[in-house]
């Protein structure tokens, strides 16, 4: 029977990150992340429960993530279950955390007032809000549609295309 280890995670960096350098260069960054839950308890009142995770991730993305990221700060997780055990003062001791295969830094809110989770609560990943500032996206004027060609292709395997006219290079950058 095969298995199926996915997760994905939303949530608030608990701390700095960590990165660390193993013997063979490989870079590791060990992130903190609280993921929030909010649900009405069966007497109606609203309840926020909290989960704390690691996360590993390796190489460039923990070298990025060492780099951008500062408690607090929003990101959404991709990655695997795994079970980490140790021995200690001879019992052995065990833990679930996340090896992470991709981060995504969501975008910083500029109310100070809300909370990064409740502005990611409010809005989708499609219409996130993005400071202004940071908009360095510029589009280009939209041109009207000509009218559609067609073209004639014969049995030789040869293309006949009609004269058109040559693409205007407008491009914003």
């Amino acid at each position: 029977m095969s298995s199926f280890n996915r997760i994905i995670l939303l949530g608030n960096l608990t701390r700095d990150p960590e990165l660390k350098q193993l013997d063979s260069g490989q870079s590791v960054c060990r992130l903190g992340l609280a993921v929030n839950r909010q649900y009405k308890n069966s007497q109606g009142a609203m309840v926020q429960e909290v989960c704390y995770v690691d996360i590993d991730l390796w190489g460039a993305q923990a070298e990025s993530s060492n780099k951008y990221l500062e408690k607090g700060r929003l990101v959404l997780i991709e990655g695997r279950l795994k079970l980490d055990t140790w021995e200690t003062d001879g019992q052995k001791r065990s833990k679930h955390s996340i090896a992470g295969e991709r981060i995504t830094f969501m975008p910083v809110s500029g109310n100070s007032q809300s909370s990064d989770f409740e502005s990611a609560k409010n809005n989708s990943f499609a219409t996130a809000s993005v400071d202004q500032s940071a908009r360095a996206i510029r589009t280009a004027p939209k041109t009207p549609r000509t009218k559609k060609t067609t073209v004639d292709m014969k049995n030789s395997g040869e293309i006949n295309l009609p004269d058109a006219q040559p693409f205007e290079d407008d491009l914003p950058f």
